[in-house]
């Protein structure tokens, strides 16, 4: 156990040292909730890699004294893959597959990208973005909305719109999206959020329980052994630690329905959770934990024919139990 709190005392330590003032951001409240939230910039924005939308990072969220989002990867560079914090969403890479070595596809969030070779996609490659297109971000004291726009030669175009909104005398989140398809090509993929929760900065171990509205199942790296199911939750049976793994590439249980897309994530020690809520039905349902976040990463499905304009939100309901 005295390795593991030094382990542990390591990593925060050296997240500690980070200062997240250095960054473009923006700063929002309801008087219920407060948020601190980076913003995208090529030049000196906190995320510059190209896994993640760029749009959205929450790296502070307060509300009634708990915590909820942090600096969880001890490891900093701007252009590293998940070198990111919050509710952050990824898009599955649109005409990967089909583009030779050399061409372009595109990410949602992020921009045309360069496929350098005829290896198959990998989100922990650093791929050259050939154009970033354009962000704009209007800001106002209980939310703050970003736009990205792109046209890409090879016929994608859209304006994709994001707001992070704080709902008036609530503790509640909302990401509401919008996706315009602007271009000649049909939009087609998937997107999830990653939820980096860090709830009070509880190391993921035993104080920590995902819960959810059907009976789960899951198998893979650390389940049954690190992680089990019972019934509706997800429970640590010792603390993680460095080295080891905790993988599910898909949770098994969910129904059609969106109303499956209900998950909560408590930290039974300081009696804090949140609970998230889509509208859309799972595609997929991953999960992922390391020592320091436990997440489950929602997929939902996106699409969009030229003209056409696709919605959702994602809502984070902040309690204490």
């Amino acid at each position: 156990m005295k390795r593991i709190t030094l382990l542990f005392a390591l990593i925060c330590l050296a997240i500690s040292a980070f200062r997240v003032i250095d960054f473009p951001q923006a700063e929002i409240s309801n008087g219920v909730i407060n948020a601190k939230l980076f913003l995208p910039d090529s030049a000196n924005g906190y995320y510059r890699g190209v896994r993640f939308d760029w749009a959205g990072q929450v790296p502070t969220l307060e509300y009634k004294g708990h915590s909820y989002f942090g600096q969880w990867n001890s490891t900093y560079d701007p252009k590293l893959h998940d070198a990111i914090m919050g509710p952050v969403e990824e898009f599955v890479a649109l005409d990967f597959d089909k583009a030779k070595a050399g061409g372009t596809f595109v990410k949602i969030g992020v921009g045309v990208l360069v496929k350098p070779d005829d290896k198959k996609y990998s989100f922990a490659t650093n791929y050259e973005i050939k154009d970033g297109g354009k962000w704009t971000v209007d800001k106002k004291k209980d939310q703050v909305t970003f736009t990205h726009t792109l046209k890409d030669p090879t016929g994608y175009g859209y304006v994709y719109t994001k707001t992070l909104k704080l709902v008036k005398g609530k503790p509640q989140l909302v990401l509401e999206h919008s996706l315009k398809n602007t271009g000649s090509k049909d939009i087609a993929t998937s997107t999830y959020n990653h939820n980096f929760f860090m709830i009070d900065k509880e190391p993921t171990n035993e104080n920590i329980r995902i819960v959810f509205p059907f009976t789960v199942s899951g198998e893979g790296a650390g389940f049954g052994t690190i992680i089990n199911a019972k019934e509706k939750t997800l429970t640590y049976a010792r603390p993680v630690v460095p080295g080891d793994q905790v993988f599910s590439s898909g949770l098994k249980g969910f129904g059609p329905n969106a109303k499956d897309y209900d998950i909560r994530i408590e930290n039974i020690k300081t009696s804090a959770g949140v609970r998230i809520t889509g509208d859309r039905p799972l595609e997929k349902l991953v999960y992922w934990a390391n020592p320091t976040t436990s997440c489950p990463e929602p997929y939902i499905h996106i699409s969009a024919k030229p003209g056409q304009e696709t919605k959702w939100n994602v809502n984070y309901e902040f309690y204490t139990f």
